[in-house]
């Protein structure tokens, strides 16, 4: 018999309480996902995310002490977390998915998007992959690919981190350039493969040289990457 995947474990933050309560009531109904713990401040989440090791977080971005996007790029910093992070906000603002993106989160989630979007997410982060949608991607994407990072922000927003240059050690093989273009452009691996004239298996061993040589965590970051480089 084949063993069961365990449980995707899932950190809620937000200083809500009955947001994180809303939101453990969701994912707690799934069989595949098991909610262990919860964090009402960025710094709670960085304690929690040590101690707890969950698979994802969704994490707010405004909150007493430290605001989200700090607390992302602090977690995504610990080589002891291994969790993929969700930004989860109110606010459908460009700046903070931008900082988000910047920060190592691996989606974006408006707070008014259904139950089965959020688990949904929790589930793509879990897989390794990234829940933009392509035409999230390709409007902030190309914002971010083109524009500076500014320096600062409002009394009330995050701080956002300089844009740092991308540099290869091992540089991408020509063909491993083309498969993080058509990445960039939010093409799945079965589209890949049908646009390169490649299997799917062949596709995934791309991707993951691609994650290896760029450093990136997931796929989301990768097409990041992608636009730092000026390849889309």
């Amino acid at each position: 018999m084949t063993t069961p995947a365990p449980p995707i474990r899932v950190l809620i933050v937000d200083d809500h309480a009955m947001l994180r309560a809303g939101f453990r009531t969701i994912l707690d109904t799934q069989p595949d996902i098991t909610v262990v713990g919860e964090a009402a401040t960025g710094a709670e989440a960085l304690a929690q995310a040590s101690a707890l090791h969950p698979d994802v977080i969704t994490m707010d971005v405004q909150m007493p002490d430290m605001d989200g996007i700090e607390a992302t790029r602090r977690i995504v910093a610990d080589p002891a977390v291994a969790a993929a992070i969700a930004i989860v906000t109110t606010f459908d603002r460009d700046d903070y998915l931008y900082q988000a993106l910047d920060a190592g989160a691996s989606g974006f989630l408006l707070k008014n998007a259904g139950a089965e979007d959020l688990i949904a997410a929790v589930r793509a982060l879990a897989a390794g992959d990234g829940m933009l949608a392509p035409e999230v991607t390709r409007r902030v994407l190309a914002r971010f690919a083109h524009a500076p990072a500014p320096t600062a922000a409002p009394a009330s927003g995050p701080v956002i981190a300089p844009t740092a240059p991308v540099v290869l050690v091992d540089p991408l093989t020509d063909r491993e350039a083309e498969v993080l273009v058509l990445l960039a452009d939010a093409r799945s691996n079965a589209e890949i493969a049908s646009a390169l004239f490649i299997g799917e298996a062949t596709v995934k061993t791309h991707v993951s040289r691609i994650l290896q040589k760029l450093g990136a965590r997931d796929r989301v970051q990768a097409v990041v990457l992608a636009h730092r480089m000026g390849l889309t």
